[in-house]
């Protein structure tokens, strides 16, 4: 197997620099201002042990920002390649407050792998993964099932990346072409999902785990050949938007395409974590009940406090600092 590299994104709400921006254009843009979007649970560095921990065959993490560092941050820390904005993302589309600019634009950050795995800085490893759980025989691993469009917070985006989608494949032929990858044990009962809506002529959604995602560099470089305008359009909105497409769009590409290896998500969770859920969370942390969980925020009252109890597991879990730490 290839070098696999790790790329995560953060951003600190509290930053002073940044939210004078923040403020300068959010009372002139449309979009998602949301402080979910921008609040940080303080809780990075568990990130990096647990991949040092967890995940010690990783090549290189490519650790994202618009330019602020915690202050805990070990810039010297070998496999660490740290990575502003402006780095990457073309000037036209800076400053942005929007993590669909940053996702779209990843396969631009100089030195990243072919092979790499985009994390959000709210997915963390809690017990050993190997390289095979995110790529086999050169592929990205991932879980082909089929579903319907749920109108949540987001079901406009992925009604947007499926536009493009249906507009390059046909389902009949992908089905058709790789049938294994599509009708397979490792989706459990998930795969009712994909033998229900079989005879819909057109895709109508996929699953779509909220964890880290496999990607060939070479599949966005590809998309924004043949999708320039879309994928430009979204750059160009400062914040989130309903016209935008987002980083699903390349692992459905992906899918279609035939460029994975199936996968169990049976090792996976989300929680969205507010003080409803926040035993079970700690316990999941404590028991490392999964190999991989998404601490999605979905505090509304009590942020604090969930904060605080989430570090107190992960305190427990990894106390020991890793290199990437001062």
């Amino acid at each position: 197997m290839d070098k696999i590299d790790f790329v995560l994104i953060w951003v600190d709400g509290n930053n002073v620099k940044w939210r004078s921006e923040f403020l300068k254009y959010a009372s002139t843009g449309d979009g998602d201002k949301r402080v979910m979007r921008f609040r940080d649970w303080n809780n990075l560095q568990y990130w990096f042990r647990s991949v040092e921990h967890f995940a010690p065959w990783v090549n290189k993490i490519h650790f994202v920002t618009c330019g602020h560092i915690p202050d805990w941050l070990n810039l010297d820390a070998p496999k660490l390649n740290f990575v502003k904005h402006s780095d990457f993302i073309p000037r036209k589309y800076l400053p942005t407050f929007s993590s669909h600019t940053i996702e779209l634009n990843l396969h631009r950050i100089e030195g990243l792998a072919e092979h790499f795995v985009y994390f959000n800085d709210d997915t963390f490893l809690l017990r050993p993964v190997g390289s095979n759980r995110f790529f086999q025989n050169g592929l990205p691993c991932d879980a082909a099932i089929l579903n319907a469009i749920s109108m949540n917070s987001i079901g406009h985006i992925i009604l947007n990346n499926l536009l493009i989608i249906n507009g390059f494949f046909q389902k009949r032929d992908v089905m058709f072409s790789h049938p294994s990858k599509w009708i397979n044990w490792k989706y459990g009962c998930r795969l009712f999902r994909t033998i229900l809506l079989l005879p819909w002529p057109n895709f109508t959604g996929f699953i779509d785990p909220h964890l880290p995602n496999s990607f060939l560099k070479s599949t966005l470089n590809e998309v924004w050949e043949k999708n320039y305008e879309t994928l430009d359009k979204t750059c160009s909105n400062r914040f989130r938007n309903m016209q935008d497409v987002n980083q699903y769009l390349f692992r459905y590409w992906q899918l279609v395409k035939g460029d994975f290896s199936p996968v169990s998500l049976h090792d996976s969770i989300k929680y969205n974590v507010n003080m409803n859920v926040i035993d079970d969370v700690e316990k999941l942390i404590l028991h490392q009940s999964k190999a991989i969980v998404c601490l999605n925020d979905d505090c509304e009252s009590d942020f604090d406090l969930c904060a605080q109890r989430i570090i107190k597991a992960f305190e427990f879990l990894l106390p020991q600092k890793s290199s990437f730490e001062i």
